[in-house]
């Protein structure tokens, strides 16, 4: 299977080549319109700032190119707000994939003590509809966050997580899938949910 890996100016591509190496995958880092058209399935990742990742995309023009893939796309943390409407990150205008605004955790005066920002660390899916979930379970459902900005709930929603509140963990549409959630360091259950990707 030919897979490709987004390069643009984000972080933790070496996490998912890792984790796709772990599902005996060996994927291509391209930033060439040409190969990322040509593969099989495309995943975008990153950790990093939605402005200048966005920047890095449309002057190279990979925001065109990713907006018309037609193979399975899936987004990974700021891959998924970068796949969005307009994140809140220095009034950041993104793709559009996805008809939903991407905004900053506010914690409630009463959640202030106990819930912190940026989200580190693990929480529990809920509400998951969607093939890339097959084979997990409500009570295994565990995956690993890293951000301070989520997506808004809307009908593209297929997996929910609470941190403050309900969230999108997961979006899908069309061709496009996107998670907020880094599967490459989510064990047993991320593995699964790649390889899910993989099968689509």
């Amino acid at each position: 299977m030919n897979v490709a890996i987004v390069k643009y100016n984000a972080g933790n591509t070496q996490s998912v080549i890792y984790a796709l190496n772990r599902l005996g995958v060996e994927p291509v880092v391209s930033d060439e319109p040409e190969v990322l058209q040509s593969a099989d399935k495309v995943i975008f990742p990153g950790v990093g700032e939605a402005s200048t990742a966005m920047s890095y995309l449309k002057a190279r023009g990979l925001d065109t190119v990713i907006k018309n893939l037609r193979q399975p796309v899936l987004g990974i943390c700021i891959g998924l707000q970068l796949l969005c409407q307009h994140s809140e990150e220095n009034n950041t205008t993104c793709m559009g994939i996805f008809d939903v605004a991407v905004r900053r955790f506010q914690p409630s005066e009463e959640q202030k003590n106990i819930l912190k920002v940026p989200q580190v660390g693990w929480n529990n899916l809920f509400d998951m509809q969607s093939p890339l979930f097959a084979g997990i379970s409500a009570q295994d459902a565990y995956v690993y966050f890293v951000h301070s900005f989520y997506a808004e709930l809307s009908p593209y929603t297929i997996a929910k997580a609470n941190y403050c509140l309900d969230f999108s963990a997961a979006l899908h549409k069309d061709n496009f899938y996107a998670i907020q959630f880094h599967a490459e360091k989510s064990g047993a259950v991320g593995a699964k949910i790649l390889d899910n990707f993989l099968r689509l």
